[in-house]
């Protein structure tokens, strides 16, 4: 693929070469952790400092998946509200988890300020931008359910989030003020560095191909040839989930999240647009998020094609939606193109399973991985320190494959092409 295609704006920091990839030699490991994104290195930073024996394998390089390609948006939270997810899990369980989701932002600067990570970041909240009167009646409900409970959040009118984005075309929306943004790829490399330094070993280019139990043990095998034997088996590859436990990459349907980048943005636009430097995610169907970066650059993102990208057009109807949004960058050059992978399940939610004891396997972002997934990590390290399902945020449930999974992909990439259609009309 040409490079053009694979170039994302962000970069990592000065201190990753701190971190050495590394396999252990023999011995038993209290876990192997397969997956070297936000969700396994921060399984592995918190096993570790837990007195924990750990091994973190990957099948590329660390950063080189979605965990280091995605928008870099920190948001609190999940897909549904508190009044949900109370009714649908019970009170003591439901109330737990909307404490975790609230939570979750806090785990990712907490972290970054506690040890001083090499991370650029700006915290000054998420905007759900609505785009119709539906939209923004949700907006006054998520309002009204979050300040309940204490949250920092403010609901928007026309002139507020004009003034705040610079934006053209929304109604209002919301605003949390928990939320922020981050260098992906820095944070990513800066949590494999932390994770090492903590006695966790990783290494990159270590695809695991097959699993077996052995008496109270996990035989873990890849596929240069290495065996390794732990007491646990953590599974934290999320959208790229292959054959490797059967059935799971048939719970998750897989998107391509495309971004583009422009150039550094001179002063005076940069002082228009996103003044405040927050983050947006807005109302549509096939929704639209975007930034600025450090170096003043507007990012915007949305999903792309199913298939591999094999041209610039690919990307044309993001350059689109940036143009409606702001047609003062009309001549503005995109300066950077890329895409990652994201995991979704059909109800939205993070789906941990445990099909033999000691094989845990997490599947799910749902667009909010930076927050969710560096605070389910604490949770999970939690859980294999103590082997208490208390420590997890959600239910252990079966895998179950969705029906018809071959041709899920295909009626994905029809509905988004209808959604996107029906959004058109919606301007």
């Amino acid at each position: 693929m040409p490079a053009v295609f694979s170039d994302p704006v962000w970069r990592k920091p000065n201190t990753a070469a701190a971190f050495q990839s590394e396999l252990s030699a023999g011995g038993t490991l209290d876990a192997v952790i397969v997956g070297g994104g936000i969700m396994g290195l921060s399984t592995a930073l918190h096993a570790a400092r837990a007195g924990l024996s750990v091994q973190v394998l990957d099948a590329g390089a660390i950063g080189q998946g979605a965990s280091g390609l995605n928008g870099g948006q920190v948001i609190p939270g999940l897909k549904y509200d508190p009044e949900w997810l109370v009714r649908h899990f019970g009170k003591e369980r439901g109330e737990a988890l909307v404490d975790f989701a609230a939570s979750t932002a806090d785990a990712v600067f907490d972290l970054i300020r506690d040890e001083k990570l090499e991370v650029p970041f700006t915290r000054n909240g998420w905007i759900q931008a609505a785009h119709t009167e539906t939209a923004l009646k949700a907006a006054a409900n998520r309002d009204r359910q979050w300040r309940t409970r204490g949250a920092d959040v403010e609901l928007l009118g026309r002139t507020e989030i004009a003034a705040m984005t610079g934006a053209r075309g929304y109604l209002g929306g919301w605003l949390d003020r928990r939320a922020g943004v981050i260098d992906p790829l820095s944070y990513t490399a800066e949590l494999a560095r932390i994770a090492a330094s903590a006695g966790a070993k990783i290494a990159e280019r270590q695809k695991v191909v097959k699993l077996g139990r052995e008496v109270g043990l996990w035989r873990v095998s890849t596929q240069g040839g290495a065996e390794l034997r732990a007491k646990s088996v953590v599974l934290a590859t999320n959208a790229y989930t292959d054959g490797l436990l059967p059935g799971l990459a048939q719970t998750i349907v897989p998107l391509h999240s495309f971004q583009i980048a422009t150039v550094p943005l001179p002063a005076e636009l940069a002082s228009m647009i996103l003044p405040g430097g927050q983050a947006v995610s807005d109302s549509r169907r096939i929704l639209i998020y975007y930034r600025k970066s450090a170096d003043s650059r507007l990012v915007l993102g949305g999903r792309g094609r199913m298939a591999l990208p094999s041209s610039a057009a690919d990307w044309a109807h993001l350059e689109r939606a940036l143009l409606r949004l702001y047609p003062v960058l009309e001549g503005i050059t995109i300066e950077k193109r890329w895409f990652g992978r994201v995991a979704m399940t059909p109800d939205h939610l993070p789906h941990l399973h445990e099909p033999e004891k000691g094989l845990l396997a997490v599947a799910g972002c749902q667009g909010r991985g930076v927050g969710l997934m560096s605070a389910l990590g604490k949770r999970v390290a939690n859980y294999l320190a103590s082997s208490d399902a208390r420590q997890l945020p959600f239910p252990l449930t079966p895998i179950r494959p969705i029906p018809f999974h071959a041709f899920r992909q295909i009626g994905v990439a029809a509905t988004i092409t209808w959604y996107r259609m029906l959004d058109a009309f919606e301007r």
